[in-house]
């Protein structure tokens, strides 16, 4: 499984493409946010000042973004070039297949998440202590493999043409629903209760939680525990059905 994970991310690093939208995005999405909401309304965000707020709701949306990128619309392109073929060759299970292609996605959804920390500490002086900067991208790091599993799902039951458009209808789906773009709380009441049990709100919440100096409760990690399990499952299947093909 060694052999494999680090061939993945080296696979990945030799996508340009994927590293600029990857890398880019989530930087330019947190620039975005701040001058339109953040420099322009000075209001808090949740008992948060705006810039603090919104670079970890884009740390997360980063995050996401990279593991649905690294994960669906490569898997379906795999299924295409012959990649699969070769992969079915391997003496893998289906589980460290999968394990694998979550982790690659993992090593890569962190430079995303500390990119954004970075942009908001140059261009709007955030400031956070030690601890609560390290809290902050780890949790929102570990908290992105639900993402890496819905990523590879989404790659087993797309093909080539469609995987893009599928993954980034949920990529803005959950940045939208989730309470990344703006604050559940402003949302419609039905669209509320979605909001909070998506896990793109419930990884965002770790960082909303840290920078304010509260307690993280047990319900996200759950949520979270519940997606992954859910998404994970579904991706082996799925896996499963293409490889008997």
């Amino acid at each position: 499984m060694r052999t494999y994970l680090r061939l993945e991310i080296v696979r990945m690093a030799s996508d340009k493409r994927f590293l600029i939208l990857m890398l880019a995005m989530p930087v330019a999405m947190y620039l975005l946010f701040t001058n339109l909401f953040g420099a322009a309304n000075n209001q808090p965000v949740g008992g948060l000042a705006p810039d603090l707020a919104v670079m970890i709701s884009m740390a997360a949306f980063g995050a996401i973004g990279a593991a649905l990128t690294a994960t669906g619309p490569r898997i379906a392109q795999e299924r295409t070039n012959g990649w699969m073929r070769q992969l079915r060759i391997m003496p893998l299970p289906t589980r460290s297949v999968i394990a694998a292609k979550i982790l690659a996605a993992l090593v890569w959804a962190l430079p995303a998440i500390l990119l954004v920390l970075l942009t908001a500490v140059i261009d709007h002086g955030v400031s956070l202590t030690a601890g609560q900067w390290v809290a902050i991208a780890g949790l929102l790091w570990v908290g992105t493999a639900p993402f890496a599993a819905l990523g590879i799902l989404i790659g087993y039951v797309t093909d080539d043409s469609s995987a893009f458009p599928v993954m980034y209808g949920v990529y803005l789906f959950l940045g939208a629903v989730g309470g990344l773009w703006m604050p559940a709380s402003v949302l419609p009441s039905a669209l509320r209760h979605i909001s909070y049990a998506l896990p793109s709100n419930r990884v965002a919440e770790f960082g909303w939680k840290i920078a304010a100096g509260h307690s993280l409760s047990l319900t996200g990690p759950a949520i979270l525990l519940a997606w992954l399990i859910a998404f994970t499952g579904l991706a082996a299947l799925a896996y499963r059905r293409t490889a008997s093909r």
